[in-house]
């Protein structure tokens, strides 16, 4: 789920975004993407690999030896002095934060919106999701990328939201909108307190 990304990984995402676009053009982004994002995904899935990355009492020297025997032949040379240049800068702790600035630059070059979904089971069948897809291609003018979560809390519905907009379509929130209504009609501008005898 995105976060705000603070401007240390902007700027560090940017370099490494017109660096993967200087190497390849739009596929040289694409690529350094999925690379970098399937390094965060280890990264997010180890806590121990976390550690080795954010540990201030790492020597920085020791923990470069590491990252060359972790990822030499596993990732682009490219990527991997990324990190290193990371680790020497005492940044490293900061690739994952770098990664969602990356995606996010990379969603804007390709007419993408990233759009969060949440739902009690954090999925939604295929033809809903077609549909979810299409309204939003529509309103939006862009391309969807849909990230769907689970929110056991809510009874029914979806929430979704883009960039910092919230859209509560969600059970609960339809029942607090009724309720609403029905106060301000039937109550005739009475205080819902005050009893009628």
């Amino acid at each position: 789920m995105p976060t705000q990304v603070d401007e240390v990984a902007k700027v560090y995402a940017r370099s490494l975004f017109e660096l993967a676009r200087e190497l390849g053009g739009d596929a040289g982004i694409a690529s350094m993407g999925a690379e970098l994002r399937e390094v965060c995904e280890l990264a997010r899935g180890d806590r121990r690999l976390q550690e080795f990355f954010r540990s201030p009492i790492v020597d920085p020297a020791r923990r470069a030896e590491s990252l060359r025997r972790m990822f030499a032949g596993k990732v682009t040379d490219t990527l991997l002095n990324f990190m290193l240049v990371l680790n020497r800068k005492g940044r490293l702790a900061e690739l994952l934060a770098i990664d969602e600035a990356y995606e996010a630059m990379e969603q804007e070059a390709f007419g993408r919106v990233e759009v969060d979904v949440f739902t009690p089971s954090g999925t939604v069948d295929g033809a809903a999701r077609e549909s979810l897809a299409a309204d939003l291609r529509k309103s939006l003018g862009k391309e969807p990328v849909l990230r769907f979560y689970a929110d056991p809390a809510m009874i029914g519905g979806l929430k979704i939201r883009i960039g910092d907009r919230l859209i509560d379509g969600s059970v609960a929130a339809q029942l607090r909108r009724m309720r609403s209504a029905l106060l301000e009609r039937g109550l005739g501008g009475r205080n819902p307190g005050t009893f009628i005898a």
